[in-house]
């Protein structure tokens, strides 16, 4: 009775799926060999119980799925995980493709013996195609949109450079006229117009750099609440009048890995737009916490879990609305009247976080105000004890015929730095390229100081040549010159000893300055 009741109930089993159209169900040997086959494998397959059964399933497969052993593979998951599931292309017999959903499970003797496999496969052609039509949608929408940005962008730069060039500009012609006529004593006057446009030009650099997280960073330990501290004078300055400030200070704060002045720059720049939030008065405060981001926080954050110091900076100001929250970090995007706000401010301080490894998060409510959150990785590191300031740098007229060597792909700012050298009492020596400086560090002539842009055509970076010398002149200073370090990677490991770096645009004050720094405990190469 039993064996009748087994036989009736395979029988049933067989009618069933013999019934099922929408899937190809069909068994296989251990091999792979088909030993059974359903009306929806053929509908689907285009073969017919005679023409499969007593063949290798692999047929199914693309030529490169066979080559690949995926058949194989496939079978051999199955018996050992108890399952195979996976998505791919298969071939009918008539050579066409179709995009396939496949289950693959083990059958199995009473004694756990495997016997052969039962396999599951949908054609979810349309399914796949409708897939593959909106993800190419989407990527063209995603590709707009980074157009728009871009076009935003450079529309934005052109813009505020073209204020900038035309002041530089324009001062250069009247200084040329004013020396023409001989009348010197309006020159004064256009030079501080030129410096103060190519100083807004080097502050608008920096931003963008921070934008785009390619600007060179000097990470530090930090303690963040002797930071705040040393800016809560300048933060009450700058406040005014109407608005109640709290500096909340907390003791006990762990040390982060940072850039402390580009830190400053951010904090001041998130409590100045926090007052400009706040016309008719209000409440501004800055404070800081320990905190430890679990999984799900960090993930929230796009952060790895683990030890973090949050800043806050919040005010009681109008707040912003869900659009301004959604485009508030894109660059030169602002709500201030024009010529009020670069639009850059958001975007820098979210780029300089980012590039720190960490995260700025923004919750705000219209009308009720807003809290800038700044999330930043603990240090293991003990920050620096506060050094005193160092003495002021020796007269360079006082150099004795040091030489040092200029490598600078720019001829303009080549030549500048050259004629200061000299000005000062240096020998210089220069050259356009790595390969060119190269030569002159590795023959018999005296170089004191190696002075390098870090970005050189030629095929060797700044950082590369100075590697190479340094393994025949292990004592030569070296100082780095740069506005974009990405390639030498300067930003993302340390400098040597006897290295130093000064972030283009500089004036040639701080370039004499820093030489005389180098230079007072420079030992003679070579």
């Amino acid at each position: 009775m039993m064996a009748s009741k087994v036989t009736a109930d395979d029988a049933i089993y067989r009618r069933l799926i013999d019934a099922i159209t929408d899937y190809a169900i069909y068994s296989l040997d251990v091999d792979g060999t088909v030993t059974s086959w359903n009306p929806g494998a053929q509908r689907f397959k285009g073969y017919v119980a005679a023409e499969i059964v007593g063949r290798h399933f692999s047929r199914f497969y693309t030529e490169d799925d066979r080559r690949s052993g995926l058949p194989a593979r496939a079978l051999h998951i199955a018996a050992s995980t108890g399952r195979f599931e996976s998505e791919g292309w298969r071939l009918r017999k008539d050579g066409s493709r179709m995009w396939a959903h496949v289950v693959i499970d083990p059958i199995l003797a009473e004694d756990g013996a495997l016997i052969g496999f039962a396999k599951v496969t949908r054609d979810i052609t349309e399914k796949h195609e409708a897939e593959e039509v909106l993800e190419d949608t989407r990527q063209a929408l995603v590709q707009s949109q980074k157009m728009e940005a871009v076009g935003q962008l450079t529309g934005g730069i052109a813009h505020d450079f073209n204020n900038l060039l035309a002041g530089i500009s324009g001062s250069l012609e009247m200084i040329a006229a004013r020396l023409d006529q001989g009348r010197i004593d309006a020159v004064p006057r256009y030079l501080d117009a030129a410096q103060e446009a190519t100083r807004r030009a080097a502050a608008l650099t920096q931003r963008l750099l921070a934008f785009s997280r390619r600007q060179t960073l000097d990470p530090r330990p930090v303690d963040v609440d002797r930071l705040i501290g040393a800016m809560e004078d300048l933060l009450r300055r700058t406040t005014g009048a109407g608005i109640a400030v709290e500096v909340v200070r907390a003791h006990d704060l762990w040390p982060i890995l940072v850039d402390a002045n580009q830190l400053e720059n951010v904090l001041l720049n998130l409590w100045i737009n926090a007052r400009d939030a706040m016309p008719d008065g209000g409440a501004l405060s800055i404070r800081a916490r320990n905190i430890d981001l679990d999984e799900g926080a960090a993930k929230s954050h796009g952060l790895a879990p683990g030890p973090y110091v949050a800043i806050a900076v919040s005010d009681t100001g109008c707040g912003m609305s869900q659009e301004v929250l959604e485009r508030a970090f894109e660059p030169f995007y602002t709500t201030k009247p024009i010529g009020q706000g670069t639009g850059l401010g958001l975007s820098m301080a979210f780029g300089f976080v980012r590039q720190s490894n960490g995260h700025l998060h923004i919750a705000s409510r219209l009308g009720e105000g807003t809290t800038v959150s700044i999330y930043l990785p603990r240090s293991l590191a003990a920050p620096e004890a506060d050094v005193p300031s160092a003495a002021p740098a020796r007269d360079l007229q006082g150099a004795s015929g040091e030489a040092v060597l200029v490598i600078d792909d720019d001829a303009t700012v080549r030549m500048l730095m050259v004629d200061v050298l000299k000005e000062a009492g240096y020998k210089p020596l220069q050259a356009a390229d790595g390969p060119e400086g190269l030569k002159l560090l590795q023959s018999a002539a005296r170089i004191d100081l190696l002075v390098t842009d870090v970005g050189l055509p030629g095929g060797m970076n700044g950082r590369q040549v100075a590697d190479v010398a340094r393994l025949s002149r292990p004592d030569l200073r070296v100082l780095f010159i740069t506005g974009y370090a990405e390639n030498a990677l300067i930003g993302n490991t340390q400098l040597g000893q006897g290295m130093e770096l000064l972030t283009k645009p500089f004036t040639m004050d701080a370039l004499r300055c820093k030489i005389s720094e180098m230079m007072s405990t420079a030992t003679p190469s070579g």
